[in-house]
């Protein structure tokens, strides 16, 4: 039977923890046996979980003969998305000795900030919660981060998104590990689909971009604001500023960090998102409220910055 150790850190995210033992402990394989042993394992024998204390059966020799490692987030009372701890040297060392050894390992949203901490996701891509992916970035620069995506599969190696996209995470195990009918079945026990459209870039809050206060764009960029739905060209934009063209692109750049038409551009994403979560209107009226010269080519902007079609973002946020 395929052995499944649930790594228990102190501070650990509850959800985290519970998430690879609901759904690997009610996976069941067509013959109705159970497809894996779970095994909550720590380096002591209580854990501080915040809302309660929690005692591991296993200490951190459960993880030498697993299958799979499965490491929850941590989270402090101030950030509950940061890294509670530093990771210690008995913890890391029993990581990389698993690793060694074969194991899979898999992390669950800011469980991605310990697995790093070994060093075994340097050189890989890796994802964790949208919220926590610059952090992540920072902290461990060899760590290819992607923000956009519910999972991650570098084979040995897996990290997940946040909340939600643990389960994401597990179904996927399984489906590698016994095939679909039983991964399936098991999506159908957590009330989930098998497979969820789009990424988690279509979660990321997408606020209008920045306008510095008491910068020199700071006029201009209230103006773009105030008129998406115009069809605006980089010389309008320039016209109305005063300033020529490339002008305008050098101070853009210097004060927002991107071009005038990917500020506008992404202004109106945002603008077309409070719409969809707001209104009934149809996509055709919505991409001409935000100034989208065809509904064709605002489904094709909104779906690169969300990661889900204008239909799929109404169904999920309305």
């Amino acid at each position: 039977m395929h052995t499944v150790a649930v790594l228990a850190l102190d501070r650990v995210i509850p959800f985290d923890l519970s998430t690879p033992i609901e759904v690997f402990s009610r996976t069941r394989l067509p013959d109705g046996r159970p497809g894996y042993q779970i095994r909550v394992c720590a380096e002591r024998s209580e854990v501080d979980a915040g809302a309660f204390t929690l005692r591991a059966p296993w200490g951190l020799d459960g993880l030498r003969d697993a299958d799979t490692i499965v490491v929850p987030g941590t989270a402090t009372p101030a950030d509950p998305l940061s890294p509670a701890d530093p990771l210690s040297p008995a913890v890391r060392d029993a990581l990389r000795t698993a690793a060694a050894d074969g194991t899979r390992i898999a992390s669950i949203c800011a469980g991605t900030f310990p697995l790093a901490a070994t060093g075994l996701l340097d050189g890989l891509r890796a994802t964790t919660h949208w919220l926590a992916a610059e952090a992540l970035a920072g902290a461990h620069p060899d760590v290819e981060v992607d923000p956009d995506v519910l999972y991650v599969d570098n084979g040995q190696l897996l990290t997940s998104a946040g909340a939600a996209a643990g389960l994401d995470l597990c179904l996927h195990m399984i489906r590698r590990d016994y095939g679909s009918a039983v991964a399936a079945h098991a999506a159908r026990l957590s009330v989930m689909p098998l497979e969820r459209e789009g990424g988690q870039a279509q979660f990321i809050v997408h606020d209008y971009p920045p306008a510095p206060r008491g910068s020199a764009l700071e006029p201009l960029l209230t103006w773009l604001r105030d008129n998406l739905a115009r069809d605006l060209a980089l010389a309008d934009i320039a016209a109305h500023a005063g300033m020529s063209t490339r002008t305008l692109i050098r101070r853009f750049r210097e004060q927002t960090g991107s071009t005038p038409l990917q500020w506008l551009h992404r202004a109106r994403v945002r603008q077309a998102q409070h719409l969809l979560e707001t209104t009934q209107h149809s996509v055709e009226r919505i991409a001409g409220q935000v100034g989208f010269g065809s509904p064709t080519a605002f489904r094709e902007r909104f779906k690169r910055t969300t990661g889900v079609s204008p239909q799929t973002y109404r169904r999920t946020f309305a």
